[in-house]
C-alpha cells in the first residue's frame, strides 16, 4: 500500500491516492487541479522515504471537489454575578480534495 504524509495549510495529513480528504479553505475553483511538494514521508511496501524535513523532488497531485461550510459552533462566554453573557457563533471554511497521484 502507498500512502504519503503531506502538510497543507499548515495541517498533516496521511494520504493516499483516490482518496478524498477534507482540509481548510483553498484559493482555488472547483475541479481545478494542483499539487504540493509539502512531503514529508512516503511509504511504498517496504520502500521508506523519510524527509528531513521534506522529501526531495517528491509531490502529491490532487484537485478539488467542492467548497462548503461546516456545521455552525455556538460558543458562550459566562460570569457569575456580573450579569456577563456573550454568545457567539462560527462557522469554518473547508474545501474536500482527492488525491490523484503520489510522486517520488
Amino acid at each position: 500500500m502507498k500512502y504519503a504524509v503531506i502538510a497543507i495549510s499548515g495541517t498533516q495529513y496521511q494520504v493516499s491516492e483516490d482518496q478524498i480528504i477534507t482540509v481548510d479553505h483553498l484559493d482555488l475553483k472547483e475541479g481545478d487541479t494542483s499539487s504540493t511538494d509539502q512531503v514529508l514521508l512516503i511509504v511504498d511496501g517496504e520502500n521508506v522515504d523519510l524527509g528531513t524535513p521534506l522529501v526531495k523532488k517528491a509531490t502529491v497531485d490532487y484537485q478539488v471537489v467542492k467548497h462548503y461550510q461546516d456545521k455552525k459552533l455556538k460558543v458562550f462566554k459566562y460570569k457569575a454575578k456580573s450579569r456577563y453573557r456573550k454568545t457567539q457563533g462560527h462557522r469554518s471554511q473547508l474545501t474536500d480534495i482527492k488525491i490523484t497521484k503520489i510522486n517520488n
